[in-house]
């Protein structure tokens, strides 16, 4: 759900990135938050549990362009692929206005990408909205892996609405600006056409720097460039956020605007051995600063 902001003149729009685990979710957005320059990026947090490393939760604004004259934000996140951590996705989906399905390529994760893609499906469908509907693209990544399936089974099986694919390699940063291009230009399409207006674009980030190291040495991972914090430090992690008005954006000349009130949703999974039952919790914190 699009949040406005008539203070700044701004519209935050939400695009989530979703897919089986480790299919390359979290190492598109490193790349796409390496890739933009320190004042134009948020910070980008990792709750770390105990069975899962992936980034859990991580919000980055980027300028896209104007829509009626308002500047357009957008906001990024990720969720984890692991299935027992369902009510996690569904937490992070609330409120997206697109999606991102990662799919990983190789031939032995078909299954599991199509039984994520189905995930996608219901789990909307349960929050009122239809992935058909709802602007959306699917990545088919790791294509450089030798027993990638060809494009034309990938879209067969798991491209159910026929919506815009592109192929990559995040691992070295290729297809992931071509992916986030497209469906921020999907999101502008719809903003447009439905709360009208022309729509006068800005680059979405700066093309990603050329590789100089040789293939083999491309491919190995490096370290994601996160904070991780604990269930227990996160609360002292908030205190530290500025100030912000609606969709978390900074609260530019809020002095002169006089007294306000924010308030900051954070999802966050503990140690289910906390509490009692055996399913996940959900807990939700407002801050409210004056």
């Amino acid at each position: 759900m699009v949040l406005f902001n008539a203070a700044t003149k701004e519209l935050t729009a939400k695009i989530v990135y979703y897919g089986p685990g480790l299919c390359g979710k979290t190492t598109n957005l490193q790349h796409v938050y390496d890739s933009l320059p320190q004042d134009g990026r948020g910070k980008m947090l990792s709750l770390a549990t105990q069975t899962d490393r992936t980034l859990f939760f991580d919000f980055l604004p980027i300028e896209l362009g104007t829509i009626r004259g308002m500047k357009t934000r957008i906001q990024l996140y990720t969720v984890p692929g692991q299935v027992f951590y369902d009510a996690t996705r569904k937490l992070v989906l609330r409120g997206a206005d697109a999606v991102v399905f990662v799919a990983d390529s190789q031939a032995p994760a078909l299954e599991s990408n199509k039984e994520s893609f189905q995930n996608l499906i219901e789990n909307l469908r349960e929050q009122g909205s239809e992935l058909e509907k709802m602007p959306h693209v699917l990545q088919w990544n790791k294509r450089d892996t030798p027993n990638a399936l060809p494009v034309e089974v990938l879209n067969r099986e798991i491209n159910r609405f026929g919506c815009p694919t592109f192929t990559a390699c995040a691992m070295r940063g290729e297809g992931v600006r071509e992916t986030l291009t497209g469906v921020a230009r999907l999101v502008l399409k719809h903003l447009s056409e439905k709360y009208g207006g022309g729509v006068e674009a800005t680059p979405i980030m700066p093309p990603l720097p050329v590789p100089t190291a040789p293939a083999e040495a491309a491919t190995e991972s490096k370290p994601l460039e996160v904070e991780e914090i604990s269930g227990n430090e996160l609360l002292d992690e908030i205190e530290e956020l500025p100030v912000t008005e609606a969709g978390g954006l900074p609260a530019t000349a809020s002095a002169s605007r006089g007294t306000h009130t924010s308030t900051v949703e954070v999802p966050i999974v503990l140690d289910r051995s906390l509490f009692s039952g055996d399913g996940p919790v959900e807990i939700r914190l407002k801050l409210y600063i004056k």
